[in-house]
């Protein structure tokens, strides 16, 4: 009998372990938890690969709940991530169990066959993806400076091999007036109210002018305290995207005028702030995902059409961040979700169900094998080396 092939190795692995991941997916989502403090899950997401033998260095970047685990010792270093947060209110309504338990099913996977590709497998536990950045933080500290090539994969409604993001920045806007009576002394006041509304109404009609791609949307986090006393400090805050960063630079700049309208119209005070690092636009590495989509297509799927594929943006991400930084994939896996789409409380629902199950088994089987034929393709494999070579000489 001829010697199974190392694609035919990770798929069996991730099938045996089948058990295993469906339930650390169900155990993250039963138990959800925000940016920066998913302890319970980043411990669960460690488990099965320490067991396995990874290495596993914890609260890595200065961060308490995002870590390394470390297989094998080869020439080509391959980075999973691992996502984990939870959305406020609304649990996993973004997925992130099955991210989580995707990527571990395929470090679980490339661990078994790391020797025979000369493979180094590395598991990044990247925590605060919906807010906080996690990746960046990471990149900026160091902790992906020995991957060559980075793989994750996110759950969605559709399936779509070379996804596309938006690059993002967050910023808190405070407005600083002065308190009065509303009733005897209004005209004694600086309404810092007053000035989130003519920046919003700025805001509005800056909306027309937008290039395309470009969106803004916030939300008022303090409006005041008593309607008799003129509000003497507001806050608001402001997400803005853009189809690439030169553009979302343009959109600041303006989004900061609308902001400055507000306190000269009023005669307030105001600072801006930016609440966690910009996540870049996703640049997916078009050899690995067109692999990716090969496996797609083996698997019964049917991913969006290659020409389409740049119309779709689906939101924002740090993984963005590592994209720009060297090749890798964040493709869009489809579960069932009866209509439903991310951040909706019906998408969460889904994440827990069966077709999510079947996201986490095919989805860790696609990431490996793709990882494999990387590994297994010379010219590919010189290529990803070449260009971790390059960042090490700049």
């Amino acid at each position: 009998m001829p010697s199974a092939t190392a694609s035919t190795i990770v798929e069996d692995v991730v099938q045996q372990r089948r058990g295993d991941l469906v339930e650390l997916s169900h155990s993250i989502h039963a138990e959800p938890e925000l940016a920066f403090v998913e302890h319970r899950s980043c411990a669960k997401t460690q488990a099965l690969v320490a067991e396995r033998g990874f290495e596993v260095t914890a609260g890595v970047a200065g961060l308490d709940t995002a870590f390394r685990a470390v297989f094998g010792s080869g020439s080509l270093v391959v980075g999973i991530c691992a996502e984990y947060d939870a959305l406020p209110g609304i649990g996993h309504a973004c997925g992130h169990n099955i991210i989580a338990a995707s990527a571990v099913g395929t470090a679980l996977a490339l661990a078994e066959v790391a020797d025979q590709l000369d493979l180094t497998v590395v598991l990044l536990g990247t925590p605060a993806e919906e807010a906080g950045g996690g990746k960046a933080l990471m990149l900026d500290a160091g902790v992906f400076d020995d991957v060559a090539a980075t793989v994750m994969l996110h759950p969605g409604p559709i399936d779509i091999a070379r996804a596309r993001s938006l690059a993002l920045s967050q910023v808190a806007v405070e407005y600083l007036g002065r308190e009065a009576h509303a009733a005897v002394a209004p005209y004694l006041g600086l309404n810092a109210a007053d000035a989130i509304t003519v920046s919003q109404v700025a805001i509005g009609l800056l909306r027309q002018q937008l290039a395309p791609g470009q969106m803004v949307h916030g939300i008022v986090t303090d409006g005041g305290q008593a309607t008799n006393v003129i509000p003497a400090r507001t806050e608001m805050h402001y997400t803005m995207r853009a189809n690439d960063s030169g553009s979302l630079r343009e959109l600041e700049a303006r989004m900061s005028d609308c902001f400055l309208a507000g306190a000269v119209a009023t005669g307030c005070g105001h600072q801006v702030e930016a609440t966690e690092p910009s996540y870049l636009e996703l640049t997916p590495d078009k050899w690995l995902a067109d692999v990716f989509r090969a496996e797609m297509v083996r698997f019964g799927r049917t991913p969006v059409a290659a020409e389409f594929e740049a119309a779709l943006p689906l939101g924002s991400t740090d993984m963005g961040n590592v994209t720009q930084v060297m090749p890798g994939i964040h493709p869009i896996v489809g579960i069932d979700a009866d209509g439903a789409s991310i951040h909706q409380q019906a998408f969460a629902a889904a994440a827990a169900g069966p077709s999510a199950d079947k996201a986490v088994i095919e989805g860790a089987v696609m990431l490996a094998r793709t990882v494999v034929e990387l590994a297994e393709t010379p010219a590919q494999r010189d290529r990803v080396s070449q260009l971790k070579a390059e960042r090490d000489r700049a």
